[in-house]
């Protein structure tokens, strides 16, 4: 799949972000501190969930000190819907009851070694083929309409 991540700084798991996804076989599409872009957290995090938008990428994962501020930028962007993860748990819930498809990463609170547990069950998952799971997603779908 092709990942788009952005990261409004450097700190924490930023600078492994995608050499741990290329390791899991995906193409990586690079927005904010990790590249010369603008690197705000609203920018590049809106960056990359458009990114998802457009079909440019399949999924994206964004970053910033807290995750929330990544979270809400990338939730502006019709057809997003972005989930703050702060565990594996959590991250695989989040593709299968909310077909989430930008996973919002804090900076503060993931190591390397959750990172990889979060990323592992991210991209495990799938949305869920339960009749009210589905509505609920076309509800979402119909809300930005």
């Amino acid at each position: 799949m092709r990942i788009s991540i952005a990261s409004d700084s450097l700190d924490g798991v930023a600078p492994i972000l995608a050499s741990e996804i290329e390791k899991r076989g995906h193409t990586v599409i690079p927005h904010g501190a990790v590249t010369d872009e603008r690197a705000d957290w609203a920018w590049c995090c809106s960056r990359a969930a458009e990114d998802v938008a457009s079909g440019a990428a399949d999924q994206a994962v964004v970053c910033c000190w807290t995750g929330t501020g990544a979270s809400i930028a990338a939730n502006k962007v019709p057809g997003v819907r972005a989930a703050l993860c702060v565990d594996a748990a959590t991250a695989a819930g989040a593709r299968r009851w909310n077909d989430a498809n930008v996973l919002a990463i804090s900076l503060r609170l993931t190591s390397a070694p959750l990172l990889a547990e979060i990323l592992d069950a991210w991209f495990a998952g799938s949305p869920s083929s339960e009749e009210g799971d589905q509505a609920n997603i076309a509800y979402l779908s119909e809300m930005e309409n």
